[in-house]
C-alpha cells in the first residue's frame, strides 16, 4: 500500500512543477537602457518571448513621472503599427524602442525620470492577442 503522506508530496510536486513551466512560458519584458537623443531621455524596453508562439507586435505603453511631479506616457514599440513587422520568435530577444518620428519625446532629461508604471500592453501573434501572458517590470 501506498503511503498517503508519499501521494500528498507527489501531488504536491507536481503541482508546483506545472506552475514553474506555466511561468517559464510567458513573455518576459524588462527594462532596457536609457539613452538621451537631442536632451530627452528615451526608456527601452527588452523582451524575451519564452513562448512556443511568435510575437508579430509588442507594445508597452509606460507612464514617466518627472522629478517635477509630471507625468508623460511613452510608447515603446517592437516595430511601426502600420510597417514591417520585426517579428520576435520563441526563445527570441527584442528590444522595444520609442519612434521619436511618430511620437512626442519625453521633454526630459534621464536624470529627472523618477518613476515608471505600465498603462497598457498590446500583444499580436497571428493576427490575435497573444496566448502567452505578458509580465512587464519597467
Amino acid at each position: 500500500m501506498i503511503d498517503k503522506t508519499l501521494c500528498r508530496f507527489t501531488a504536491v510536486g507536481l503541482i508546483f512543477a506545472a506552475s514553474a513551466a506555466l511561468a517559464a512560458n510567458g513573455i518576459d519584458v524588462r527594462r532596457g537602457a536609457d539613452t538621451t537623443v537631442y536632451g530627452n531621455c528615451v526608456p527601452s524596453l527588452v523582451v524575451e518571448n519564452k513562448s512556443t508562439q511568435t510575437i508579430d507586435y509588442l507594445q508597452v505603453d509606460v507612464v514617466v513621472a518627472l522629478g517635477d511631479g509630471q507625468e508623460r506616457t511613452v510608447e515603446l514599440k517592437s516595430a511601426y503599427r502600420d510597417g514591417v513587422l520585426y517579428p520576435i520568435g520563441p526563445g527570441g530577444t527584442a528590444t522595444l524602442k520609442q519612434h521619436l518620428d511618430t511620437s512626442k519625446a519625453l521633454g526630459a532629461g534621464c536624470a529627472d525620470v523618477r518613476a515608471r508604471r505600465v498603462l497598457r500592453t498590446i500583444c499580436e501573434a497571428g493576427g490575435k492577442d497573444c496566448a502567452s501572458s505578458v509580465s512587464v517590470q519597467p
